[in-house]
C-alpha cells in the first residue's frame, strides 16, 4: 500500500469555480440581501474576460479567484458585482488596498461602480479585512467593501450539510478541509459520509458532477485512501440504487481535474515569472511544467517570497 501521505488542499480551483457555477446560490447563501434585491429572471452576466483584460491594463495582475458579474436589480437598474475569493492560508497585508485598486481600475477604465464583496476561506477567525482607508493631514478616503467569512459557519456545519443550497455542501466540505487538514482517515470518513448525503438529494446527475468535482478539488485524499474512496463510494450506489456516475467516468474527470489544477497552477507561475523576473524569468516556465503537482505546489510558495532568479533557478536544479 502507498505511504499515506497529509492530504494536500487546493482551494483556489473549486472556489474560483463556485460563483460562475451558482452565482445565485452563492449570494443567497452569503450575501442574503443582496440576492433579493437581484431580478434573477434576467439571469445575469460574466464579465470575466473584460475582468482579467482589465487588470492586464492596470498592471494589478491576473487572480484566477476574483470574479465579475453583471446583474440586473428589480426596479431595471444594472450593476456590477466584483466577488474576490481569499483562499486559504494565503493572509496578505495587502488585501484591502487591491480590493480598493480593482474598484478603481473598474472606475476608471469603464466608468463604472462595483459593489465589492469578499469571501475569506482562510482558518485564521481574526483576520476580517472589510475596508481601505488612510488619511493625512485631514485628507484621505475609505473604501468599505462586503465580508463574509467561511469559518464563521462552523457551528452551522450540519445545517450545511443539510442544505438544498449547493454552496452550502461546497463550505461544508471546505471546513471539513480546514478540521482534517492533519488527518486524511478522518477526512476520507467525512467526504464519504458528505457525498452520499448528496446522492440522497434530489437534484440532476449534472448539479451533483458538479458538486463533487469541487468537493473532491477541497477535500483532496492521499491516492491510497482516495482508491478507498472511490470503492466505498461505488459500493453505496450499487447497494441504494443511486448510480450517477460510472468508475469510468469517476476516471476520466478525475484526470481532467488533475490537468486542469495543474493548468491553473503553470498559468500562475507563468504570470508570476514574467512580472517578477521578465523575460528571464519566463525562459524558466518549461522547466517548472515538468514539475509533478505536490512539486509545483511548492514551487508555487517559493515564488510568491522569491526576491531573486537565482533562487528560482536554485528550486528547479
Amino acid at each position: 500500500m502507498a505511504k499515506r501521505q497529509r492530504a494536500s488542499d487546493d482551494f483556489d480551483s473549486p472556489w474560483k469555480d463556485a460563483p460562475q457555477a451558482y452565482l445565485p446560490s452563492f449570494l443567497l447563501l452569503f450575501f442574503a440581501d443582496i440576492h433579493a434585491d437581484i431580478n434573477w429572471t434576467r439571469g445575469y452576466e460574466s464579465l470575466d474576460k473584460e475582468f482579467q483584460q482589465l487588470l492586464r491594463k492596470a498592471k494589478i495582475g491576473k487572480r484566477l479567484a476574483d470574479k465579475l458579474f453583471k446583474v440586473w436589480l428589480k426596479d431595471g437598474s444594472e450593476r456590477w458585482l466584483l466577488i474576490h475569493i481569499e483562499i486559504q492560508g494565503d493572509y496578505e497585508k495587502e488585501f484591502p488596498e487591491r480590493m480598493f485598486e480593482y474598484h478603481v481600475a473598474i472606475r476608471r477604465m469603464y466608468n463604472h461602480k462595483a459593489v465589492g464583496l469578499a469571501v475569506l476561506c482562510d482558518d485564521n477567525a481574526t483576520w476580517r479585512p472589510s475596508r481601505y482607508e488612510y488619511d493625512q493631514w485631514g485628507c484621505g478616503l475609505a473604501f468599505v467593501y462586503r465580508v463574509a467569512k467561511v469559518l464563521d459557519y462552523l457551528s452551522q456545519i450540519e445545517e450545511m450539510e443539510a442544505s438544498n443550497n449547493p454552496l452550502a455542501a461546497v463550505v461544508a466540505a471546505s471546513l471539513h478541509a480546514m478540521q482534517t487538514r492533519n488527518d486524511p482517515l478522518s477526512r476520507k470518513q467525512r467526504k464519504l459520509r458528505l457525498l452520499k448525503v448528496l446522492l440522497q438529494r434530489d437534484w440532476t446527475n449534472a448539479e451533483i458532477r458538479e458538486l463533487f468535482r469541487l468537493i473532491d478539488w477541497i477535500m483532496s485524499l492521499p491516492d491510497d485512501l482516495d482508491l478507498e474512496f472511490q470503492d466505498e463510494i461505488m459500493a453505496f450506489e450499487k447497494e441504494s440504487a443511486l448510480e450517477y456516475i460510472t468508475s469510468f467516468e469517476r476516471a476520466g474527470i478525475r484526470k481532467g481535474i488533475e490537468k486542469g489544477i495543474k493548468t491553473g497552477m503553470l498559468e500562475f507561475v507563468a504570470l508570476e515569472l514574467k512580472e517578477k523576473f521578465g523575460a528571464a524569468g519566463r525562459r524558466l516556465l518549461p522547466k517548472a511544467s515538468e514539475l509533478p503537482a505536490d512539486d509545483l505546489r511548492k514551487f508555487m510558495k517559493l515564488l510568491k517570497r522569491a526576491e531573486t532568479l537565482d533562487e528560482v533557478r536554485e528550486y528547479l536544479k
